[in-house]
C-alpha cells in the first residue's frame, strides 16, 4: 500500500500543444472555404477562437505564418512577487483614500459656504 508525501511535488502539467504553419495554413483555408453557418463548428472542433484564424490569415497574407507565436505557447507572464503584489495594493488604496479626501474637502467646502449663510441670514433676522 503506498501513502502519497503531503510534501511531494505534484504531477508535471502537459506541456501546451503548439501549432505547426502547416497545421495553421489548413484551419484558415477551411475557415474561409467553411459557409457561414459552419465557422463556428470548425472553431469548436479545433477549440479556437476566431481571433486565432484573423491573426493567422493577416500572417499567412504577409508571408509571417512561421513566425506567428502561438498565444497557447507564448511564455506567460512573470508573478508579481509578494512584496510587489502588496505594494500595488497599497498603491491603490492609498489613491481610492485620496480621492476620498478630495471629496471630503470639497463637501466641507460647500458646508462652510452653507453655514455662513446661515449665519449671515440668521444675524440679519434679529
Amino acid at each position: 500500500m503506498t501513502s502519497k508525501n503531503p510534501g511531494s511535488d505534484p504531477a508535471p502539467r502537459p506541456k501546451r500543444r503548439s501549432f505547426s504553419p502547416e497545421y495553421k495554413l489548413r484551419i484558415v483555408a477551411e475557415y474561409d472555404a467553411a459557409p457561414k453557418n459552419e465557422k463556428g463548428a470548425i472553431l469548436r472542433r479545433e477549440r479556437l477562437y476566431h481571433s486565432h484564424v484573423k491573426e493567422w490569415r493577416a500572417a499567412r497574407d504577409a508571408g509571417a505564418l512561421e513566425n506567428l507565436v502561438d498565444r497557447r505557447t507564448s511564455p506567460a507572464r512573470e508573478k508579481k512577487s509578494a512584496a510587489e503584489a502588496e505594494n500595488e495594493k497599497l498603491r491603490r488604496r492609498v489613491e481610492r483614500l485620496e480621492k476620498e479626501l478630495a471629496q471630503n474637502k470639497a463637501a466641507l467646502e460647500v458646508m462652510g459656504k452653507a453655514s455662513a449663510l446661515l449665519e449671515m441670514i440668521s444675524g440679519g433676522a434679529d
